[in-house]
């Protein structure tokens, strides 16, 4: 069934294209972006993992462990190389943006809004697309959430139509801002493409590659992730 939403959607958009109404708004493939969210739990080999995709060519990580103690989160980054700071993007214990010089943070919630006094990258994930128009002005990038259903959280399902999707893209609301999030896998990227996002934050389909309880081998996390690097570009 999910395969069959994907296609369904990948038709309906070459569909509209045909009649001209989305294409002229297609992100060029040069523009798309390609962030890696973290799995949401910390685990052993984490550290050596992201250092592989930094080294494969990741350049947008976001450092997602809701609910988990700042003291994790610092003990992961002082494990990865310093020179990836400047490529990681830290949700929730946004001290740690300064501590570690790291390229921003990101609000998951926008009622919680920008802490008092910061100044830097800010970018916030937004799952009412009425709000993307507010939303843009406030911060340098959104995450559209809920595209499709969330591999990790599977309570988490999709909450917009191919229609709905379909009048933001004519109207401006997604554009180059804006990344689609929420169960993306490599089989969707064109999907995102044709709505004119600029960019997939990708989660689940990477890490579900690799069983943090009984794996060392993370061989198949580092070829996906060359595989999506591909499809982006």
């Amino acid at each position: 069934m999910k395969y069959h939403c994907v296609f369904h959607r990948i038709f309906i958009i070459l569909h509209v294209k045909t009649e001209g109404t989305i294409s002229d708004r297609s992100q060029n493939s040069k523009d798309m972006k390609l962030v890696i969210m973290t799995k949401s739990t910390f685990f052993v080999e984490e550290d050596k993992i992201l250092t592989a995709l930094f080294e494969a060519g990741m350049d947008n990580l976001h450092l997602y462990k809701p609910n988990s103690s700042p003291m994790y989160a610092e003990r992961l980054l002082s494990l990865l190389p310093k020179d990836l700071y400047s490529k990681t993007t830290v949700h929730e214990h946004f001290y740690l943006k300064n501590e570690y010089a790291l390229s921003g943070i990101h609000i998951d919630h926008p009622a919680d809004g920008i802490p008092t006094g910061y100044k830097g990258k800010v970018g916030v994930t937004c799952s009412d697309i009425t709000q993307l128009k507010t939303m843009k002005k406030q911060a340098d990038y959104v995450f559209l959430k809920n595209i499709f259903d969330c591999i990790e959280f599977p309570e988490e399902k999709a909450t917009f139509s191919d229609g709905e999707l379909e009048q933001a893209a004519r109207q401006g609301l997604i554009d180059k801002h804006v990344f689609a999030l929420g169960g993306m896998t490599i089989d969707n990227v064109r999907y995102a493409k044709d709505l004119g996002f600029g960019g997939i934050v990708v989660c689940g389909d990477l890490w579900n590659r690799f069983d943090i309880h009984s794996q060392v081998d993370y061989k198949a996390i580092i070829a996906h992730f060359e595989r999506l690097r591909k499809a982006v570009s």
